[in-house]
């Protein structure tokens, strides 16, 4: 089944094919239709009304109490859209000057409109990067994803030395707060001390040291 083939794809499909995708990868299996929901802040009963009509377009797997999942068709879209979420990110920030917490906005507006040429040619533009602003990779033409080798940092004990290699960017400011700390992509930081019963992770970088709560280290991920 090709794109070609399919009933019309509207951007809001896209958007919960990239969401179920996303879910997906982070609790490496099937997503929950509250997680969808909240992903894409709507109500559970709209959710569930979405995953339905994706089921009869054969875009998902959907088992009602028991999650979804893409079809080949429908992660193929999804990862086409993401891989067009991402290079718009970079393009924004590498030619346009737009910082990185101002970038996904702008993004989202944009994945569903662009061309493939306007993707081909910014991708060439760029030098075929392999991640975004935020460290995220960017799906190749191919339409495949590698394995998520990373681990957030709040599962690093106390006296690692790791690398920050993505961060999550759906808040500007918590990405204008990171950048505060030198919490960003290519940041060497050892951790210090770990305050127990999910107390606060103290790091060293070559700037000097900071503190951070469970909840920020959870979006930080590292090699």
């Amino acid at each position: 089944m090709t794109r070609e083939t399919l009933p019309e794809i509207t951007p809001p499909i896209e958007d919960y094919l990239k969401a179920i995708y996303t879910v997906g990868r982070e609790v490496a299996g099937r997503a929950s239709t509250s997680a969808i929901a909240d992903r894409m802040d709507v109500s559970a009963a709209s959710a569930t009304n979405m995953m339905q009509r994706l089921a009869e377009m054969k875009l998902v797997h959907y088992v009602p109490y028991k999650g979804v999942s893409l079809s080949s068709a429908g992660e193929k879209i999804a990862l086409e859209v993401i891989r067009h979420h991402r290079l718009i990110e970079l393009y924004l920030a590498e030619a346009l000057g737009y910082s990185w917490d101002t970038v996904h906005d702008e993004a989202e507006r944009l994945e569903h409109v662009i061309s493939e040429e306007f993707e081909d040619r910014i991708d060439a533009m760029l030098g075929h990067p392999t991640t975004d602003p935020h460290g995220d990779p960017i799906p190749p033409k191919s339409g495949s994803m590698p394995p998520d080798a990373l681990r957030p940092l709040s599962e690093v004990e106390a006296g690692e030395a790791v690398t920050v290699q993505r961060v999550s960017d759906r808040d500007g400011e918590f990405l204008r707060y990171l950048a505060s700390l030198e919490l960003v992509p290519g940041t060497r930081i050892t951790v210090v001390d770990r305050a127990p019963y999910g107390g606060t992770i103290t790091l060293e970088h070559e700037d000097g040291r900071v503190s951070v709560g469970l909840d920020l280290a959870r979006k930080v991920f590292v090699d």
